[in-house]
């Protein structure tokens, strides 16, 4: 069996309105958090930054204690495991990393549950917003 590992960052904002959450729109066609594959040396927390600044240019600071994880198996004989950070906007604007990202932006947290296509994301959405309103 194989195992494949990558990391990402649900990122929120305070908006005008309220809380926003960054979504991707990857080339494969799916809407999610940025992520990505760990490089050889990386720590979870050191991919989860670099993703998030590759794929939308923004960089992020990770709040400590939030760390969720989803499993799949994106082929026959591999198993995925994902994890995911909570994490807030320090610098940058929205830039979209062209070659794996069609689009992007902010969403409300009604409006993201409804975008994200996979189950598991739309999960973990909600542990982060209970997890932030919590705290």
């Amino acid at each position: 069996m194989i195992s494949e590992k990558s990391c990402g960052a649900i990122v929120l904002r305070e908006g005008e309105g309220g809380p926003e959450v960054l979504l991707l729109r990857h080339r494969a066609g799916h809407w999610d958090f940025p992520k990505g594959h760990v490089e050889e040396g990386e720590s979870e927390e050191q991919t989860a930054l670099r993703e998030v600044k590759e794929e939308s240019g923004l960089s992020v600071a990770i709040e400590e204690g939030f760390r969720g994880a989803v499993r799949y198996s994106p082929y026959p004989g591999c198993e995925k495991e994902v994890v995911f950070f909570l994490a807030s906007p320090l610098s940058g604007s929205l830039s979209l990393q062209q070659e794996e990202v069609s689009e992007g932006g902010w969403f409300t947290p009604e409006e993201a549950l409804k975008t994200i296509t996979y189950d598991s994301s739309r999960g973990l959405l909600l542990q982060a917003m209970a997890y932030r309103n919590g705290h």
